[in-house]
């Protein structure tokens, strides 16, 4: 027995020498990101906490809703340069993501989010933006446009997720941590050495059947999702996820403004079939295009069609308001 007790507790001492060790490299690493990617805009308080937003360019406004794990750094790798020209350009880091925070408390959901980028929107006194979004951030355009109908002009809506998957993508299944003190400790001990040792694969079907974009850890913001924080707050996001997103799709028949699709037809993360048919199926009327041979990350690895897409629908927005002004004009005495 005595002998028994000696070999346990070493084990528990190795072990948590383990985890300090594995603790100590998260940290180390998060600083080290930190220093080599910096906030690159500003901050502006929304429900008590930070947003961390860009804001480029002039003339009508476009917003920008990253998805899954993501930052503003998507959008500003390739899009960015192509729209400040006629465009101001607005991406903002959504809660718990890049280096906006988000409370202990706050909630997740979509319906939560959507709900922080209205006031958003307000503060920033946008008048109803063209809201592009990103994969979950199609998901979080579409309820932004659903509960705040007054604030958003039209939607551009990227490789958008329109009601809950059947599984979770390959590539997030680590997030799908529901305990809060497991995800903290995942977050701080094994998530940031496995996705450096698994980043080609998830990288691969991120982006195949497209190539990678080699600097997409740089340039498109992919290092920092090796801090704990950015781990931590993709997981939430996707746990929220679904109990917002199955109540969405019934209501998208209510949607008025205009509202476009686009998805690479080889999308490996999503099924593009599938989350266009929930979208269009209740409101037919959707503007839809496919890039053929494209994967999730259109936004970068085919950009051109991407800005073209979204510069169509800028001008659909300003079509619309053009109208709404007109007949505003023909009922005022």
């Amino acid at each position: 027995m005595i002998v028994l007790a000696w070999i346990v507790g070493v084990a528990v001492v190795l072990a948590g020498l383990a985890l300090g060790a594995l603790a100590l490299f998260t940290a180390w690493t998060a600083r080290q990101v930190q220093k080599k990617m910096p906030p690159r805009g500003r901050f502006i308080e929304i429900n008590g906490a930070p947003i961390h937003y860009l804001d480029e360019g002039s003339g009508p406004v476009i917003l920008f809703v990253h998805g899954l794990g993501g930052q503003m750094y998507n959008f500003t790798h390739s899009l960015l340069a192509r729209l400040r020209r006629d465009y101001r350009v607005v991406i903002l880091d959504r809660p718990g993501s890049g280096y906006s925070m988000r409370p202990a408390g706050a909630s997740a959901t979509v319906d939560a989010q959507a709900r922080t980028i209205a006031r958003f929107v307000q503060a920033l006194g946008l008048e109803r933006p063209l809201i592009v979004g990103h994969s979950l951030g199609g998901a979080i355009a579409l309820a932004l446009a659903l509960n705040h109908p007054e604030q958003v002009g039209g939607l551009a809506l990227l490789a958008p997720v329109t009601h809950p998957p059947a599984h979770v993508p390959p590539p997030f299944q680590g997030l799908a941590i529901a305990s809060p003190l497991v995800r903290q400790l995942v977050a701080w001990t094994l998530a940031t050495p496995l996705s450096i040792k698994n980043r080609e694969l998830a990288l691969t079907a991120l982006f195949g059947p497209q190539p990678v974009a080699a600097d997409f850890p740089t340039r498109g913001g992919g290092l920092l999702n090796l801090r704990p924080q950015s781990f931590i707050g993709a997981s939430r996001d996707l746990m929220a996820a679904r109990e917002t997103l199955d109540r969405m799709p019934p209501r998208y028949q209510s949607l008025t403004m205009p509202v476009g699709i686009i998805y690479g037809a080889g999308d490996r993360v999503l099924d593009p079939a599938a989350h266009t048919a929930a979208l269009t199926a209740n409101r037919p009327h959707t503007e839809v295009e496919w890039i053929d041979g494209a994967g999730h990350m259109i936004l970068i690895s085919s950009a051109d069609r991407s800005a073209a897409f979204i510069v169509r629908m800028a001008q659909r927005v300003a079509e619309a308001d053009g109208t709404r002004g007109s007949a505003r004009e023909s009922v005022e005495p």
